[in-house]
């Protein structure tokens, strides 16, 4: 009966396969929803820093906004195509995150800053 027991076991599914469903495609919107708003404030900081007359400051912020936008564009292309590729996508790592998130705060202090 022991023997019995460890063979049942051993032949039972450790769990049920992943459904992921939807997940991934309202991910993929997701990042491209976020990089859509990064790009309308990296264009209306530019035409904010050149409406008026430019002063050095706002067309090195204007610069710095669209630097930022570049770099989260990077790495939310990263992660679509990551998304798009597998079946069961990688986690995104904490330096992806930090960056992202590093970015996207960066990019609003940045557009602040041209609108005060």
């Amino acid at each position: 009966m022991g023997a019995d027991a460890g063979a049942d076991a051993d032949a039972a599914p450790a769990g049920p396969e992943r459904d992921p469903g939807l997940q991934p495609e309202r991910t993929r919107l997701a990042w491209r929803r976020t990089t859509l708003s990064g790009t309308v404030v990296a264009v209306l900081a530019g035409k904010t820093a050149l409406h008026g007359g430019a002063t050095p400051a706002s067309v090195v912020a204007a610069a710095l906004c669209c630097a930022l936008w570049l770099a989260f564009l990077a790495i939310a292309h990263d992660r679509i195509r990551t998304l798009a590729s597998a079946n069961r996508p990688r986690a995104l790592t904490p330096p992806y995150a930090t960056a992202a998130a590093l970015c996207t705060v960066a990019l609003a202090v940045c557009g602040a800053f041209l609108v005060l």
